[in-house]
């Protein structure tokens, strides 16, 4: 695969805006685990090979709580369950892209999958790759820098957690304010406030998410027979 500078340029263009969330919020889950008790590396080594940006902040808790690794392995699962349904609509894009795929596929984040799916050049490995790279390297460099900070200034972490909460808060507002179907969004909550109530702070993640995508499969499937009854 050989790469031209416009390939790098257009590719540097395009994840430029993710540069800018990857940086900021990436500094700050260094700077909170750092305040957790671990080091540089290993907010390296988790940004280079977890790679999840909300699941990296989740794990801090799961990691200094000592959680088990069933509770960690179902949260994590849960947690990134969408990148399943990311992963089929990729497909016929990734279905030539060479040597590459798996790093394709470990490294399809939603800023990612958001990009190479507005992508107008249809079945671009370059693009792709390098797209995947760049934000890759961001994460990255925005994590180690944070806890590099952590350990040459004293940091307060306080409030800093709240980064992913007002990223996701913001994500929310703007797909309901650009969608007229709430359903999706309302069953989000609703289901999230109801185990709040029943199972408290520290364990309702795992069942809320349960609980969401139950109905939102289940939400799918009686659309469908809908649509199809509608078609006969």
């Amino acid at each position: 695969m050989k790469l031209t500078k416009s390939d790098i340029k257009r590719a540097v263009k395009a994840t430029f805006p993710v540069f800018s969330g990857y940086i900021v919020l990436g500094f700050g889950f260094g700077i909170v685990l750092h305040s957790k008790g671990f080091g540089v590396l290993w907010a390296f080594l988790m940004s280079l090979f977890i790679y999840a940006g909300s699941m990296q902040y989740v794990a801090i808790d799961l990691l200094s709580g000592g959680a088990s690794v069933i509770t960690m392995a179902i949260t994590t699962v849960l947690v990134n369950a969408r990148h399943l349904f990311y992963g089929i609509s990729m497909i016929d894009k990734y279905k030539d892209v060479g040597k590459i795929k798996p790093y394709l596929i470990f490294s399809l984040t939603d800023e990612t999958y958001s990009l190479v799916c507005t992508d107008d050049e249809n079945n671009n490995p370059k693009y792709y790759t390098l797209v995947s790279l760049f934000n890759h390297f961001y994460w990255v460099l925005g994590s180690t820098l944070g806890a590099a900070a952590g350990t040459l200034f004293n940091f307060s972490p306080k409030g800093i957690d709240f980064a992913l909460t007002a990223l996701f808060v913001t994500v929310f507002v703007e797909q309901w304010l650009s969608s007229k179907d709430h359903i999706a969004a309302i069953t989000g909550v609703a289901a999230s406030v109801i185990c709040l109530v029943f199972f408290g702070a520290e364990s309702f993640l795992i069942p809320s998410m349960l609980v969401i995508t139950l109905a939102l499969t289940v939400l799918r499937f009686v659309r469908k027979r809908k649509g199809e009854s509608e078609n006969a």
